[in-house]
């Protein structure tokens, strides 16, 4: 599919201002409990379903070890500090604070970097770990629904172990009909998904402590002897024990990804009233269980329900696990509009399905990935255990990924000195780069599953900007400045013709190619020209107040400058109505939108590699038409097309 002018990757400009944050998230402190318990459902379905897996892992895993009273002490030590250095101190009070005004995520965080690094090698290297780290969160979409669904329908073996043969067939139907109900989006039962998770949360802390009261001794397990004892006793084992330990962390991400959705204060409320006692509680139940039972280790989380709560139990469980697919699945779309308005990912087709959330989104080509990679992986692995061997990789790399973008926010927003953020950087890396290892132990086990899928979204990303730069130094040795138009149509201009023409253009210093064809082949100019650019800031939402700017070239010439953020969807019929309030003095009641349809071929001797050429040209021939990705009024359009090279 041809496209119009392309556009590099924008570089920040601050326009004048203050920049609002989502004006959806400018709530009264009246309704802060209701805006928690929405947060509830949305950010913690991930961390919260780890309870299904994750101690079942360290016993009953590949890298298992004995269910001895020293073990069990120190696999609860270890999740205890993890809970506590890696989710609450890194996210929940340090990374939290890095928003790009006001919206978290691996890319938004990538963005404010990126517009403090001054130095090409540096920006480079900042774009291309942001860049990684977002392709990574597409392979937690695929392994997130699997393990959750796998995880919670794996409790018929326990309710009813002759059921064994139907939990994988049960969580096929699952998926589909969780990735079909995408398309209607979550508006409408949104409501219910915080009811339902904190329903969650208080059963998994009645069962935990049901178990802790069994075996009070197990909360011996705070001290972190335990854990060192743990090491000293295991060696090796222990160390890839940690692979299994990290799930209890696996959702810490997705903590800052929505930070964007509900703001740090509701997301920090829920984690220390509801979310990190209800967890810690579970996990100490499920140590209790074990020192009590050991035969519990292939699935403790359900032998700690009494047998009459089995089925209530699968079936909240099953709920719990749902949301927190829904909420990975969303995050996906919402990192995939992302890209696109920061220039790593052509344009697609995005729906709204809520006329009042900004964040209700749904992205199609999106969607139908994810469910064909989720569901392949269900039939392939057929157990959570065998998924939770791929599933520490993506999320651990990361972490990693955003401490290190973090250290640059400390340094060059923040202000901290070299020795203070360098001092909190090394700390949390260093348990990173553990957790790191002990996961990448795991290739041979499905770990490479993960790192394929961001591999070919890293590939797609970045041919895909690098093509856009090489059309845009392409485009520019062919172009005339706006200077010679306007010198020129004054000399001996061309016959001028009734009404108002729109040209979209990437360069607002440079004349557009359509005006140069509309030009050259049919020898006219209308009487009113407005040249329209949308530029992508590297900031979330532009305010309302310096959307448009407009300037009078003369001649009958406009130059129109829309600005959007990366959490927003361009509307050109939008700008045009903001800019008669700006002042442009032009019949815009029904204009002639004119824009370039360049048909890529093959170079003869491409600045790319053939593949990454022949990718690019396939992607650009399957981007949405931007009469569709900029809401232009179809029957309004005149289409001028040439055949380039790269």
């Amino acid at each position: 599919m041809e496209i119009e002018e392309p556009k590099a990757v924008p570089e920040i400009e601050e326009p004048s201002g203050e920049f609002p944050r989502d004006p959806h998230l400018e709530r009264s402190r009246r309704a802060l409990p209701l805006l928690a318990l929405t947060a509830l459902g949305v950010v913690y379905g991930d961390i919260g379903t780890s309870p299904l897996y994750a101690i079942r892992e360290c016993f009953h895993g590949p890298h298992r070890v004995p269910v001895t009273e020293d073990n069990v002490l120190g696999v609860l030590s270890l999740v205890f500090w993890t809970l506590v250095i890696v989710v609450t101190l890194k996210y929940l009070v340090y990374v939290i604070r890095a928003d790009n005004r006001g919206e978290g995520g691996i890319l938004a965080l990538m963005a404010v970097v990126r517009s403090q690094v001054a130095q090409p090698r540096r920006r480079w290297l900042v774009v291309s770990l942001g860049i990684f780290g977002a392709a990574l969160l597409y392979g937690d979409g695929i392994l997130t629904p699997a393990i959750s669904v796998l995880g919670a329908v794996e409790g018929l073996e326990v309710a009813a172990p002759g059921l064994h043969r139907g939990i994988v067939p049960v969580t096929v139907v699952i998926l589909i009909g969780l990735f079909l109900f995408q398309r209607r989006g979550t508006a409408g039962v949104g409501i219910v998904f915080g009811p339902i998770i904190l329903l969650w949360f208080i059963t998994i802390a009645i069962l935990g402590i049901s178990g802790i009261l069994r075996e009070p001794g197990v909360l011996r397990a705070v001290n972190p002897a335990h854990a060192a004892q743990f090491f000293a006793i295991n060696g090796l084992a222990a160390f890839l024990v940690l692979g299994a330990v990290f799930l209890v962390a696996t959702g810490g991400e997705a903590l800052y990804a929505d930070l964007g959705h509900f703001g740090a204060l509701p997301i920090q409320i829920d984690w220390f009233t509801v979310v990190g006692p209800s967890l810690l509680l579970n996990y100490f139940g499920q140590g209790a269980l074990l020192l009590s039972n050991p035969e519990a280790a292939p699935n403790p989380f359900y032998h700690l329900a009494p047998s009459w709560g089995l089925y209530p139990l699968l079936a909240l469980a099953t709920a719990a696990a749902i949301i927190a697919s829904q909420a990975i699945i969303s995050g996906a779309f919402s990192l995939t509009r992302q890209a696109v308005q920061l220039g790593y990912l052509p344009r697609v087709e995005i729906l709204h399905t809520s006329a009042v959330k900004i964040g209700q989104i749904y992205i199609p080509v999106v969607n139908w990935l994810l469910m064909v990679g989720t569901i392949g992986l269900v039939l392939a692995f057929r157990s959570s255990s065998n998924i939770a061997g791929a599933y520490g990789v993506a999320v651990s790399t990361t972490m990693v990924i955003t401490t290190f973008l973090a250290y640059f926010v400390a340094r060059r927003v923040w202000g901290w000195s070299p020795w203070l953020a360098g001092a909190v950087t090394v700390g949390f890396i260093a348990i990173d780069l553990t957790f790191f290892g002990a996961n990448i132990l795991k290739l041979g086990a499905g770990g490479w599953l993960p790192l394929l899928v961001a591999a070919a979204a890293f590939t797609v990303m970045t041919t895909w900007e690098r093509g856009g730069e090489l059309l845009v130094e392409r485009f520019g040795k062919t172009k005339l400045s706006m200077d010679h138009l306007l010198k020129d149509v004054g000399q001996h201009g061309p016959t001028r013709v009734a009404g108002t023409a729109i040209f979209l253009t990437g360069d607002p210093d440079m004349i557009p190619t359509a005006l140069l064809h509309n030009v050259k082949h049919n020898k006219v100019l209308h009487e009113q020209n407005v040249f329209l650019t949308v530029r992508n800031e590297e900031i979330p939402y532009v305010s309302t107040r310096d959307r448009v700017s407009v300037e009078d070239l003369g001649s009958g010439f406009f130059r129109v400058i829309g600005r959007y953020g990366f959490m927003e969807d361009p509307n050109v019929p939008a700008i045009l109505e903001e800019t008669r309030k700006a002042g442009l003095e032009a019949d815009l009641r029904r204009p002639t939108y004119v824009l370039s349809r360049n048909a890529v071929l093959p170079a003869a001797h491409p600045p790319l590699a053939r593949w990454r050429e022949s990718l690019f040209i396939f992607l650009m021939r399957n981007s949405l038409r931007p009469t569709q990705f900029f809401r232009i009024p179809h029957n309004q359009v005149v289409e001028i097309g040439r055949q380039i090279s790269l």
